[in-house]
Order: C-alpha cells, then sequence, then structure tokens
C-alpha cells in the first residue's frame, strides 16, 4: 500500500462529542495500522460559532485519550484564499459558474415546485450568462453566488464506501450546487475537498451523516483531476430511543469531558467508542492499544447504528453499562503502580490524601486500594464508596442500613461486645479477629453474618465490598475498634 494519510477535522463549535472522539480514534488507528500519517485539521471557518475555548478543549480532550497526531493542528481558515481561488479556477474550466438568482426568486420557484408536487431542482437560470451580462451584473454590484455544474447527460457518480459498499447517484438527481456563497466565503463542500488535496488524504472516515455529501464531493475532486480518497462512512450512534445522542438532549455525559471528570481512564474510553460501530472478528471486547491497531480494519465498521444504551436521569447508571464495565475491568487489572497516581489525583482532588501514602504508609496504601479496587467502576469511587478507608468522615449507604443494623433490635450491644474482643486480642491478624466474631456469635445464640454484615456496614458504610477480615486489617484495628465502639454509644449518626 502507498503511503497512507488521513485526518480528523472537527469544528471548534463547542465540546469533544464522543461521537467526534469516535471518529479521531478510527482515523488514528488505521493511521497506526498502516504506518501512516494522521492529520489534525481545524475546520474553524465558522467565524461566529468557532472558539479558542474549544479549540484548546478538543485538543485536551485528544491528548487525554492518548489519540497523537503527526501533523498539525492546521486550521482551514488559513486557507480560505486558495478555497476562492479553486473556485475561480472551477468556473474558468467550465465546471462552475456564477448565479445572480435572489433568494426571492429562487423561493418562488421552490415554491412553485412545492405546489406542482415536483422535486425543487434548480433550473440553471445563470448556467448561459455570457461574459458581458456577467460583467454587467458585476457593475452593478449585484450579488451573485459560484455554483458548481454538474455533469450533463444520463451519467452517474458512482464510489465505493468501505462501509456501505457501492453508492451510485444519478448527475440528474443532482442540482448544481452552490460552492461560494453570495459574501464570498467558501462552503464547506469546497473547502474540504481543496483541504484534502492539499494535505493528499487517502483515506476518509467520518460519520453517515456526511455519505449525501459525498457524490458532489466527487464531483469536486474529478474536476480539479485530483485523486478520490477511499471513503469509510461510520454508522450513527442512537440512544434506546433510536433518536441521534446530542448534548441539548442527553447533557454532558456524551462529553468526552465528562468521562474525565468522572473517574474514567483514558484507554477505558477509547476501548467502549471503538466497540461503538466496529466489531472483531472474535467476542472479545478488551483490547490493549497493540491489539486494536493490529486487528483494526474498515471492513470491521459495521452498517447499522450503535446504540449507547444510556436513559438521561437513571438513577443508577451514570452512562452506558458496557462503558462503566470495561473501565471497571481497567480498574480491576491495571498493575498497581500505574493505579496508584490515579488514584493520589482523585484523593487530592477531595481533600483526603495523606503524603505518608508516599512514605511510612506507601505499604499500606498500595495494599488497600489493590483491595478495595475489585468492585469499583471509576475513579471515583475510591473517594466514594472507598472513603472509609482514607477518612473518619464518611457516609451510611441506606440500603444496607435497614438490612443489617436497624433490622436488628441489639445491632448496638452486640458490635459493642465485638469492639471489646477485638481490643483484647494478643494478635490483629485476619484468623483471630474471624475466630473472635464467630465466637461470639455463638455466645449469642446468632448467626455470624449478622455481626459480619453490621461491622462492613459500620466500618464502611456499604454493603459489600472485599472480604471483611481483610477489612479490619486495611482500615486498622484502633480505627476499627473506635467506629464500633462509636456506633455502640451513639447508634446511627454520620461517621466520624
Amino acid at each position: 500500500m502507498s503511503e497512507v494519510r488521513l485526518r480528523f477535522p472537527p469544528s471548534p463549535t463547542g465540546y469533544l462529542h464522543i461521537g467526534g472522539a469516535r471518529t479521531a480514534i478510527y482515523n488514528w488507528l488505521y493511521a497506526r495500522k498502516h504506518h501512516g500519517t494522521l492529520i489534525l485539521r481545524i475546520e474553524d471557518t465558522d467565524v461566529e460559532r468557532s472558539t479558542k475555548e474549544s479549540i484548546t478543549g478538543i485538543i485536551d480532550g485528544l491528548n487525554w485519550l492518548g489519540i497523537t497526531w503527526d501533523e498539525g493542528p492546521y486550521f482551514q481558515s488559513d486557507h480560505i484564499r486558495e478555497h476562492i481561488a479553486t473556485a475561480q479556477t472551477l468556473v474558468s474550466t467550465g465546471h462552475a459558474y456564477k448565479c445572480f438568482c435572489t433568494k426571492e426568486e429562487l423561493d418562488e420557484k421552490r415554491q412553485a415546485s412545492v405546489s406542482a408536487k415536483i422535486t425543487y431542482k434548480y433550473d440553471r437560470t445563470c448556467l448561459n450568462l455570457g461574459p458581458e451580462e456577467i460583467a454587467q451584473k458585476e457593475a452593478q454590484n449585484i450579488p451573485h453566488v459560484i455554483r458548481f455544474k454538474v455533469p450533463d447527460g444520463n451519467g452517474s457518480i458512482i464510489f465505493d464506501d468501505k462501509v456501505y459498499g457501492r453508492i451510485e447517484k444519478a448527475y440528474q438527481d443532482i442540482e448544481d450546487f452552490v460552492i461560494i456563497r453570495s459574501n464570498g466565503t467558501p462552503l464547506y463542500l469546497l473547502s474540504n475537498v481543496v483541504d484534502d488535496i492539499r494535505d493528499r488524504i487517502t483515506h476518509i472516515i467520518r460519520g453517515q451523516d456526511g455519505l449525501g455529501n459525498t457524490p458532489r464531493q466527487v464531483l469536486i475532486y474529478e474536476a480539479l483531476g485530483a485523486p478520490v480518497p477511499v471513503f469509510a462512512h461510520m454508522s450513527l450512534t442512537l440512544d434506546p430511543q433510536k433518536a441521534k445522542i446530542s448534548k441539548r438532549s442527553h447533557g454532558e455525559v456524551v462529553t468526552v469531558q465528562f468521562y474525565k471528570d468522572n473517574g474514567f481512564l483514558p484507554w477505558a474510553l477509547v476501548n467502549f467508542l471503538v466497540l461503538l460501530g466496529w466489531s472483531p472478528a472474535s467476542d472479545k471486547e478488551i483490547f490493549s492499544k497493540e491489539e486494536l491497531i493490529d486487528i483494526f480494519t474498515l471492513e470491521g465498521m459495521n452498517k447499522a447504528n450503535s446504540i449507547f444504551n444510556y436513559t438521561k436521569g437513571d438513577p443508577k447508571f451514570i452512562t452506558d453499562p458496557k462503558a462503566l464495565s470495561i473501565n471497571a475491568h481497567y480498574l480491576r487489572t491495571m498493575p498497581i503502580a500505574e493505579l496508584a497516581p490515579l488514584v493520589k489525583k482523585e484523593l487530592l482532588a477531595e481533600n483526603l490524601w495523606d503524603a505518608d501514602y508516599e512514605s511510612a504508609k506507601q505499604e499500606w496504601f498500595t495494599t488497600t486500594i489493590d483491595l478495595i479496587r475489585s468492585r469499583f467502576h471509576t475513579l471515583k469511587d475510591f473517594s466514594g464508596p472507598g472513603r472509609a478507608y482514607f477518612s473518619d468522615t464518611y457516609t451510611w449507604d441506606s440500603k444496607p442500613v435497614k438490612k443489617n443494623l436497624e433490622k436488628f433490635e441489639h445491632i448496638r450491644e452486640w458490635l459493642g461486645l465485638l469492639a471489646d474482643r477485638f481490643e483484647q486480642l494478643a494478635e490483629f491478624t485476619k484468623e483471630e479477629a474471624e475466630q473472635a466474631t464467630r465466637d461470639l456469635a455463638d455466645e449469642l445464640e446468632i448467626k455470624a453474618g449478622i455481626l459480619i454484615n453490621g461491622t462492613r456496614t459500620v466500618l464502611t458504610g456499604q454493603a459489600a465490598g472485599a472480604g471483611l477480615f481483610d477489612v479490619l486489617l486495611a482500615i486498622g484495628r484502633d480505627r476499627v475498634i473506635a467506629r464500633l465502639k462509636k456506633f455502640s454509644q451513639e447508634g446511627l449518626q454520620q461517621a466520624g
């Protein structure tokens, strides 16, 4: 294969959407697989909506995800003169022409088509204007656009899309389309093609919503005598109600920043987004960077729309459960040496960090996060459900409180007795603590599970987690005894 060159061309008119991130990821994977070049090109010609903040947000989001590019960022606005010059070239070669029709005239023709129940198509009123007529209108400062002249006859535009297969559109079904507005600015259709030709783009991977533009863009490539890139249009990503996902409808959950702010690991999000519209040859869903680069193909992209399984306001899941599951997998399995600094950053943000965790308590810190991570889904869980390990100020979940504490009339007395037993142990080991717990349960003629579950709830505020006797060692004898006695004396008050 000759040199492979791709681009990711976001418009800086807002946040980095997860759909845009997915586009960047697919382009990045294909470029890396074929030892090609990925260009970051900011399409900032919408002056009113483009902002520096959005540009910064896009670049920061890509950097956080680990999506690297080889050239750029280039800015489309730097090349507007080239776009306009290209339009003039198309006029001079007979592939485009100036159109002086007014908006009112065009609206009248559209309305006539509606009344006649026929599809409107520009009637080429200005196609055959002579040089003198054009000069006269320009001398009168009559505004004009430049329209691309679609070839005559019964021919068709034909191209092969790597996802949707052979696409054919008859010339007669395409009207002469505008490439330069009446204010002299180029349209996306033209600018995009000119930039891709200049950047020598060989492959274009973009959303399915761009498929409708492709026949007209192919016409421009051909008129300019440029090679037509390979196209691969990604299927749409919809919500469970089959609506397109958007910030307006679904909120921040469709932004990359949301995942960064809510404790997701960058590669876990990449792994999840890849699977929204692409399928490997096997049932495997967890991939390293090297694995994904090796197995990614355009042929693996799905024609069917993918589903982002999230409903706004869902009290149980902050995003698609699959995204949480994949993130949890990486939390459970990544090397502790890589996880520790991420947990540190989270604890720092929540004022839970102790400098001793990197010195005198370093072994305790790494052992503890290794113990508790198995049930966590995001880094936020270390400061949420895991807060009781790093602070004496934490809250109790209402469900285990009702099930494990309020249900038993004498639970305060029983856990107070357990605290005394722990205090009397010569050595506070898992084995000794468990034996003391089970011995007390026998003496009280209750199930050991009552003491075990009640103790877990008091110590951590949670219903589940690591084995209780591992938890006891992680929290430490002094804090275990203090918390149990406090509960025994004061009952259900916020811990700490």
